[in-house]
Formats: C-alpha cells, sequence, structure tokens
C-alpha cells in the first residue's frame, strides 16, 4: 500500500524534468512539436531548465551530445514525430559513435491513431533503433524507474542515446511516485584484473621502448590525472586520439602528437617494442588496417567486439584503478627513449603535417593566427586557458587538429566516431552555454556550414558569444582530394564562393570576409572583443590540403 504522507501527484512529464535536473540538465535542445513537447517543456521550465529552439533536429541532438560531453552527465534533445524523429537520425548516430549520453524525446502516437493514420506515420521505435541503446514508452506504472533505467543504460560504456517516444496523453497522466532524489551514480564495471594486470607488468619489464596512445575513455577527471602520473613516472612517448586530445598537454615533452591509425604516428610507433593503448575506443581509428607488429596492452573500460587488433593482454573495467595498479610497475625511467629522441619526433610530425601556402592565406595560417589573437586578448586570470574549440570534419580539422595547443582533457569537440559535418557551429553553440567563463571558437569548412546554416540563427539569438571561423575554399575538399587521388577529373564537388559573412550579418550577428593575413587578424581582433556571436569567413587556399592527407594517412 503507497503511503500517501511521503508522495504526491506529478504528471510524466513533470517526473521526466526532475528527472533531468536530478542529473543536472540546465538545457533541452530541440524542435518541438504539439504533442509531448509541450509540456515537458512547461515542466522543465519549472525547474530552471532551459528550452533552446534550435533550426534543425540534427543540430539539436549534436549540441545535446555537447553538453553531455562536457558536463559528464546526460544530454537532452525533444523533437515532434515523423519528419522530427527522421531529421534527429543522423544526430542520434553522432551520439552513439561519439559516445555522448543523450535523451532524445520524442512525440509519439497512441495505438488507436497508429490504427488508421498514415500522416506522418513512420515506426519511429524501428528507425531509431541501430542507433540508439533503448527505447521506451513510458506507459507503464514505475515510470521513475524506466527514466532511470533509460539514463543508466545511456550512462554505461560505451555511451550512448536512448529514445524516450512520448505521446501527449501519456505525458499529461498524473502519478503516484515516491519523492525520492535521483543521484547521479557512476557506472564502474567490476572485473577481476590480477592475471592481466600480472602479464602486463611482465611485458612492461620486458620492454625498453614502450609507446602510450590514450583514448576517449581517458577524459574524465579521475582516469586522465591517473595517466598524467603513469605518463610522468614512464618516460614513454605519447600519442591521442582526436577526442582524447589534452589528456597530456601538447606541450608536455613526452608528447608527439596525434594517433588516428595512419601514417603520420608510425615514425615514433614503429620504434616500440610495446604499445600500450589507454583509453582507446577503435570507433576513432580510421579506416586502415593496424600496421604494428609490436605487443599491444589494451587499458579500456569495455572489451570491444569489434577491433582492429587483437591485444596480447587486456585489461578492462575502472581504468584510474588499473592504471593506479600499473604504476607499480613502472619503478624508473627506461633508457630506451629520450626527451631529445621524443622532441625530435614531436617536431618531425608537425614538418609532415604543415600545410602551408604560396599565396593567400593557408589552412595553418588560419589555425596559427587565431591561436596568436586568442593569446595576445587573454588577461592576466585567462593565461592558463585558451579559448575551447569546436571542430568540423573535413580537409581543414588536420590543420586544426594538428596545430591549435590543448592542455586538458575537453579542450576540443570534435566528432571523430561518425565524423559528421555539420557538427561545429552546434557543438561550439552548446559549449557556450555550458562553459559561460569561456571563449568557444568553431573551426568548420564550407560545406559543413552550409549544412547547418540555420543554426547561426540560433547562437545569433541565443546571445553566445561564439565566433566561427569558415574554411572558405569552395568545394567538399576532402572528397576532392580523393577524387582526383583516383585519377577522376574534378566533377561536382565545387560551388560558386558563398558570402557566409553576409549571412551572418542578416541574422543579426558580426560577419567578416577577409582574403589576407592582414584583414584575417583585424577581424579576429575584433570579433575576440565583440561579445556576440560573429563569423569570419576566411577565402582560404586549399593547395596544402593533398601533400598534409598524404602524410597523415599514407
Amino acid at each position: 500500500m503507497v503511503d500517501q504522507s511521503s508522495t504526491k501527484y506529478k504528471t510524466v512529464a513533470e517526473t521526466l524534468a526532475q528527472t533531468f535536473y536530478d542529473h543536472n540538465v540546465t538545457h533541452i535542445y530541440g524542435v518541438p512539436g504539439g504533442g509531448s513537447s509541450l509540456p515537458l517543456i512547461e515542466a522543465a521550465a519549472q525547474l530552471g531548465i532551459k528550452f533552446v529552439l534550435t533550426r534543425t533536429e540534427c543540430g539539436a541532438m549534436i549540441m545535446a551530445s555537447a553538453a553531455a560531453e562536457l558536463t559528464g552527465s546526460i544530454g537532452v534533445a525533444l523533437t515532434t514525430k515523423g519528419p522530427g524523429v527522421a531529421s534527429a537520425v543522423n544526430g542520434a548516430a553522432c551520439a552513439l559513435l561519439d559516445r555522448a549520453p543523450v535523451i532524445l524525446v520524442t512525440d509519439g502516437f497512441t495505438e488507436q491513431q497508429a490504427s488508421f493514420i498514415t500522416h506522418q506515420f513512420i515506426d519511429q521505435k524501428s528507425l531509431l533503433a541501430p542507433v540508439t541503446k533503448g527505447h521506451s514508452r513510458l506507459e507503464d506504472n514505475q515510470v521513475l524507474g524506466e527514466i532511470n533505467r533509460l539514463i543508466n543504460l545511456a550512462m554505461t560504456a560505451p555511451c550512448g542515446p536512448v529514445h524516450i517516444e512520448l505521446t501527449g496523453a501519456i505525458a499529461k497522466k498524473e502519478l503516484i511516485e515516491p519523492q525520492t532524489q535521483v543521484i547521479k551514480q557512476d557506472y564502474p564495471l567490476d572485473i577481476d584484473n590480477l592475471e592481466s594486470l600480472i602479464n602486463a607488468n611482465q611485458l612492461i619489464t620486458k620492454s625498453l621502448k614502450p609507446v602510450i596512445v590514450v583514448g576517449l575513455e581517458a577524459r574524465s577527471s579521475e582516469n586522465s590525472q591517473a595517466i598524467r602520473q603513469l605518463i610522468d613516472r614512464s618516460g614513454y612517448p605519447v600519442l591521442a586520439t582526436y577526442k582524447a586530445k589534452g589528456v597530456i598537454s601538447d606541450y608536455h615533452p613526452q608528447y608527439v602528437g596525434i594517433f588516428t591509425g595512419g601514417t603520420a604516428e608510425s615514425a615514433c610507433v614503429l620504434q616500440a617494442d610495446l604499445i600500450i593503448l589507454i583509453g582507446v575506443d577503435p570507433v576513432e581509428f580510421v579506416l586502415q588496417k593496424w600496421r604494428y607488429q609490436a605487443p599491444v596492452i589494451d587499458i579500456s573500460v569495455v572489451k570491444y567486439p569489434v577491433h582492429y587488433i587483437k591485444p596480447d593482454v587486456g585489461i578492462y573495467g575502472s581504468i584510474s584503478i588499473n592504471v593506479g595498479a600499473l604504476l607499480a610497475s613502472i619503478s624508473v625511467r627506461r633508457p630506451g627513449w629520450t626527451l631529445s629522441g621524443i622532441e625530435v619526433l614531436r617536431q618531425d610530425m608537425q614538418h609532415a603535417l604543415q600545410c602551408q601556402a604560396d599565396q593567400g592565406i593557408g589552412p595553418q595560417d588560419v589555425v596559427q593566427v587565431a591561436l596568436e589573437s586568442a593569446l595576445a586578448t587573454q588577461t592576466a586570470q585567462q593565461q592558463a586557458q585558451l579559448p575551447l574549440i569546436t571542430v568540423d570534419a573535413g580537409a581543414h580539422m588536420f590543420s586544426v587538429m594538428a596545430f591549435w595547443p590543448c592542455h586538458q582533457p575537453l579542450d576540443v569537440l570534435i566528432s571523430n566516431g561518425l565524423a559528421t559535418m555539420a557538427y561545429a557551429l552546434p557543438a561550439a553553440i552548446a559549449a557556450a552555454m555550458n562553459t559561460s567563463d569561456r571563449m568557444v571558437i568553431a573551426f568548420t569548412g564550407d560545406g559543413g556550414l552550409l549544412m547547418c546554416l540555420g543554426e547561426l540563427s540560433t547562437a545569433v539569438e541565443q546571445g553566445t558569444p561564439i565566433i566561427v571561423i569558415v574554411f572558405n575554399d569552395q568545394s567538399l575538399s576532402l572528397i576532392d582530394i580523393k577524387q582526383q587521388a583516383s585519377g577522376l577529373p574534378s566533377r561536382g564537388m565545387r560551388w560558386q564562393t558563398p558570402n557566409f559573412s553576409q549571412v551572418m550579418e542578416g541574422l543579426g550577428g558580426r560577419g567578416y570576409q577577409v582574403e589576407n593575413l592582414q584583414q584575417y587578424r583585424q577581424a579576429l581582433d575584433e570579433a575576440l572583443k565583440a561579445g556576440k556571436p560573429a563569423l569570419i569567413d576566411v577565402l582560404v587556399n586549399p593547395d596544402g590540403y593533398v601533400p598534409q592527407l598524404k602524410a597523415l594517412r599514407g
């Protein structure tokens, strides 16, 4: 029998909103419909959770994904049924493959409606099933338990999105639920790794030149702290995947550069007699076979069933605990690596990835001049923190990831699992909302921006003081390069030069189009001081992309 003194009536929408609040959600992103969306928006507003009207459902999912990554909790997006759900699919795929715990709430059809309605009707559960980890309609009496089940599922490694399909009637349904606060949990895996740790210790003891590769699972504060201790004690060279950039500072003497599974890092890794993967999710590697023969120790939260390699030793569960256990086996630095030798490797990689232009502004110039301007505008209180950056997929990302330094995990947000275009702008908007004391810069190609151009309006409306820097080379450069490398003529990959600065001005932000370094520096100086959304449309000379891509991926 329910104790009425400890309960009160709440609707499903209010219960859902309360759970979001208890998990530190501050924003819900989306394009609502007229069913469950409206009561959920209102219930959230009563708790201080702001609804952000985005221009696309995909953009809403990317914003929710970015928020989840930055806060370490869940992100929330909502859409209407039918076309809204269909439009959110790419964003759901992004959350899935970039391991972001997102709750996608969509309007739904009742069973009665589904018996006679065909207008806008699709099987929404089946449509989203390949790109979500779970689904519920919240129709039973244990609504709070079901919501928590889905959140736990979303936050269990590998993290990913879940789908709540909610009709208007269910959203307004009153419940009697115990008023117990839902506390945010961690989800450790209790795994006995004693034998694996012994085997790993033996491999480390026998090796002279191990190398460490850190991946996206390494980004939490406890994991990065333990990994930094291991790095400092070992003296081993370290490479980082795109999403793990900042786990070790780019200025650390043992940092060599980016690891993608391509060619650029091979000069370092081929010298190794042991490869230690820490928090590496294979979803981040490029589509090439593993090229190394050295034994591998895989330290990861979970064992991935599909992987590029079969490790010699697998250690799974809590990364910070298992890395801490390995520290005992590394008592002194090994003679195989020297800091001067690691410095040569780092400089060689940087040189190989140069992307300069003989005329105009080259892609590397775009990054390095932005960095110089950001450093020049910092106050004494800001010296330790560069702008947070978001990066879109495309040829420009190679220069950004190679030449923009990071000091802490999540200094950069990038879609590396799905590697979707149209990511940088919506991610920057969410980043600005979740890091209000820090400048945010979005680096995007012209193709990616064209796919989410409407979100510039979202940035202006929300007053997020982001700077969008556009590598405008009038083409899908990365695909254009591959087309030409295949011996095919350039066909269907280019367009007439758009003027993005005029679009931004028309939407109410600051807009600049630049074609030389002097104009670019002046635009950066103004944009960094503007305190409102700004866009710098850089007419880029793409000549350096071809040798850079070859150096990176082979």
